[in-house]
């Protein structure tokens, strides 16, 4: 999957309808192999994005767990955590 996918569910603040829009773009480029849609796909591009956003906006409305919410903050931090083990940045 596209690592520019982030989970989206069960956050406190919950997910902003910008950031479910940028998922689904991202998730229909992978799936499209195109990053920009040429004039001749732009239509068909755009209407794919807009489903997706409203079928993942849907299901993150819906959803139901037992666990606590996570907070971005903290989130965040142990994401740059990882990313400096992994990368070896400081």
């Amino acid at each position: 999957m596209c690592r520019n996918i982030k989970t989206l569910f069960n956050f406190d603040p919950p997910a902003t309808t910008d950031e479910v829009e940028a998922s689904s773009l991202q998730f229909v480029r992978k799936l499209s192999g195109m990053n920009k849609p040429s004039k001749a796909n732009e239509e068909a591009f755009y209407l794919a994005v807009e489903r997706v956003a409203a079928a993942a906006q849907e299901m993150l409305n819906t959803l139901v767990t037992a666990a606590p919410v996570r907070d971005r903050g903290v989130e965040a931090a142990r994401a740059k955590q990882r990313a400096a083990l992994r990368f070896g940045v400081k």
